[in-house]
């Protein structure tokens, strides 16, 4: 990998561990604070911590903006490879196989055993009266059908754990991501997002506004970062100025749409040309870029388990009523920062190690003194 190659995948990786923060983050500011209208609604001094930081967090009542920066980046890195072979090769085809086994080990370990963590924890948060309103549905049918993906179509998300949503869209883009390749392939990167667009629209009326959540609805908003992969291995130039003013303006207005699903599309929209931009740019060797780079390697286990552990703790220490200070959901948002980290040590590394070993076969033989190589691009999606 050239210094270019490397400074966009260290990007790539603050970015996910930015939106894996803001998302977690958002979801215990829900989850453990009584929320900012009741919070003003009592008697509180205008200027101590609590209040500065009610004010302050006001930003990430749009929190939600995380999950489509996610499907975007996924897009760029697992289509990246396979793009940039195209254009080496215009007859070249993915293995299939290969693909699927690879995407099978990368997130099936993480997921299965965060199911388990969900029944551990909900059982637990069962234990205190009242019950905390997130607590679901537990039953060995659910658990199948969210390791089968089939959640928000056939089974509700698994207990508590209600991002596992978005996680089951990614599965459907996977299974189906040799099929879109064959058609990009045939009408082009930009026939391809328009008629996922039109796609998008149809999938809406037909299914969304019925509450049946399918890859349809979401699919362009994905291969965005497809198509934005698409320009950087062409060696486009990347977005202007002017479209990054254009690409802010465009968040702006996601965050006035009145239906969340229009706040998606249009804010994955808007992220597209941005990341366009954080591809080609330097990455920064600060402290604080290093720390955003290292949640974003464990941002898929910090995603996958952080809501459980939230409901875990409201339950347990507050019987599950909101506490009224937000020094508890900042608390909580880091103890879930560890537990994630422990978490990806645990199970998601040995499944990387994995994946490391089944890329070094693919390369020259390395010295057995030589350092891991970094998790290819392609498979961090």
């Amino acid at each position: 990998m050239n210094s270019g190659e490397s400074d966009g995948a260290r990007n790539v990786e603050a970015m996910r561990g930015v939106a894996a923060m803001v998302v977690a983050y958002f979801h215990c500011r829900v989850i453990a604070w009584v929320g900012i209208r009741h919070y003003l609604a009592g008697e509180h001094a205008p200027f101590s911590l609590d209040t500065v930081l009610a004010y302050l967090t006001i930003p990430l009542v749009w929190g939600a903006i995380g999950v489509p920066i996610f499907f975007v980046i996924s897009g760029y890195c697992i289509h990246r490879s396979h793009a940039a072979r195209l254009a080496r090769n215009p007859l070249y085809r993915p293995d299939a196989g290969d693909f699927l086994l690879r995407r099978f080990i990368r997130i099936y370990p993480v997921l299965f055993f965060a199911l388990l963590l969900t029944f551990a924890l909900d059982s637990f948060s069962a234990n205190f009266w009242p019950h905390n309103e997130r607590l679901g549905d537990l039953g060995l049918r659910t658990f199948a059908g969210n390791l089968l993906a089939l959640q928000g179509i056939t089974v509700p998300t698994y207990g508590s754990n209600g991002a596992l949503w978005t996680l089951s869209l990614e599965i459907q883009f996977y299974a189906l991501y040799p099929l879109l390749f064959a058609v990009r392939r045939r009408i082009g990167a930009n026939g391809t997002l328009c008629a996922l667009m039109l796609l998008a629209a149809a999938s809406y009326a037909l299914f969304e506004q019925r509450g049946i959540i399918v890859f349809t609805s979401y699919w362009a908003a994905w291969y965005l970062g497809a198509w934005v992969a698409e320009r950087d291995v062409r060696g486009a130039r990347p977005a202007g100025r002017r479209v990054g003013v254009a690409a802010f303006v465009l968040l702006a207005l996601g965050c006035a749409a009145p239906v969340q699903y229009f706040q998606f599309q249009i804010w994955a929209l808007a992220f597209a040309p941005l990341l366009s931009i954080m591809v080609r740019a330097r990455a920064s060797r600060t402290l604080v870029m290093r720390a955003l780079e290292k949640v974003g390697e464990f941002s898929y286990s910090l995603y996958i388990v952080h809501i459980p552990i939230y409901v875990a703790l409201v339950s347990w220490q507050f019987r599950s009523i909101k506490p009224d200070t937000i020094l508890w959901s900042l608390e909580y948002f880091l103890i879930a920062l560890a537990c994630a980290y422990v978490f990806h040590l645990l199970v998601e590394r040995p499944a990387i190690s994995v994946l490391r070993r089944l890329s070094r076969r693919r390369t020259a033989p390395r010295s057995p003194l030589s350092a891991p190589s970094p998790l290819p691009l392609d498979e961090r999606g």
